[in-house]
């Protein structure tokens, strides 16, 4: 069985599960708020005392043996009580959770990181300290699309051998530096007019759309091309086609060290967020759906979260979706928490950078 048809079964007995009766899961939603809250498994004596429904512990085992059949608790071969299951988690969370609003001096201290006088390099990189301090997780948001992206002015400057330094300005007051490899050594005449042409031909337009007209450009027949032209589409085509543009910014990923009960776990989780691809390939998902978003443990698809949750929420710039960004902690995190604030960091970023286009 693939890990899409374990997730899709997952679901179908997810949707099962909601025929219990009130009070299986009213001690449910009891359990798992225990279970968030402490990190232990929980007993049924503690429930009993617990719940403002009149029960024995002697019902409250017999519940939990139903619950357990229908695989949303487990018991830990190391004690008595029950823990829920990754799908009596994203029961919980689907019908059961009660999503706390934020403390007002969470609320305040976002507010002030995502101001609008930052570029948008900065507001990510203040996104994602953001969300793992106020967290204790870590925290992840993706760059801008690069259809989000404008040029406004772009400059090359020779530097040694066979390299040329771009400077663009996006955006409005965003400066990006890249080094770009030419197959030739260009002098400033040259550079300076081919700095020219784009800006002419491309300035305004979003970076996607400058990769397209180049790679079209570049397609026709160069014998009509004068050797400006052919200079400049050139130098834009190093420049601008570029494949690892969709990165992302991650910030307190050692706080989910403590988490971790072996060195080859711990290195595992290191590597991937070093790696990148399948984190990004896995945030680019959640870009198609509007939201905040949930994956409980394999629901990812990453075996490296396997024992993790990932909540996300896409922020929006000019009311079209540029970017994700979300937090990764245990199964064991508390859902009710991180969801307004990945909820409430995600419109504050889009604000602030939509604030920065005009």
């Amino acid at each position: 069985m693939t890990r899409a048809e374990k997730h899709q079964r997952l679901n179908d007995g997810i949707r099962d599960t909601f025929a219990i009766a009130d009070r299986e899961q009213h001690l449910f939603k009891l359990l798992v708020e225990e279970y968030l809250e402490q990190g232990t498994p929980v007993g049924s004596k503690t429930l009993s005392e617990t719940t403002a429904i009149a029960v024995s512990p002697a019902t409250v085992r017999n519940i939990m043996s139903d619950l357990e059949m229908r695989g949303l608790v487990r018991s830990p071969h190391t004690s008595a009580g029950k823990v829920p299951t990754h799908r009596g988690l994203r029961l919980f969370v689907d019908s059961l959770i009660s999503v706390q609003p934020l403390e007002a001096a969470s609320v305040q201290y976002l507010r002030e990181g995502l101001h609008t006088r930052m570029s948008p390099n900065e507001l990510v990189e203040s996104a994602s300290n953001i969300l793992s301090q106020v967290s204790h997780l870590a925290g992840l948001v993706t760059m801008p699309r690069p259809e989000q992206v404008e040029l406004r002015q772009v400059e090359f400057l020779p530097l040694s051998g066979k390299k040329v330094l771009a400077i663009l300005v996006v955006n409005e007051r965003e400066v990006q530096n890249r080094v770009v490899d030419t197959e030739r050594e260009y002098s400033d005449v040259e550079l300076t007019q081919a700095a020219n042409f784009i800006n002419r031909q491309f300035g305004g337009r979003s970076l996607m759309s400058i990769r397209k007209g180049v790679l079209e450009s570049m397609s026709d027949d160069k014998q009509r091309m004068d050797e400006l032209m052919q200079t400049a589409l050139d130098m834009a085509s190093k420049t601008f086609v570029r494949e690892d543009e969709h990165d992302y910014v991650v910030s307190g990923e050692r706080n989910l060290m403590s988490f971790l009960s072996s060195s080859e776990e711990v290195q595992g989780l290191l590597d991937a967020f070093k790696e990148k691809n399948a984190i990004v390939h896995l945030l680019d998902r959640c870009l198609e759906t509007d939201g905040v978003q949930l994956f409980i443990g394999e629901e990812s698809g990453y075996r490296p979260l396997d024992e993790y949750s990932l909540i996300t929420a896409p922020y929006e710039v000019n009311g079209e979706i540029a970017g994700v960004l979300g937090v990764i902690g245990p199964t064991r995190m508390s859902y009710q928490k991180v969801i307004p604030l990945v909820d409430l960091t995600a419109r504050l970023l889009g604000s602030a950078l939509d604030y920065g286009r005009h």
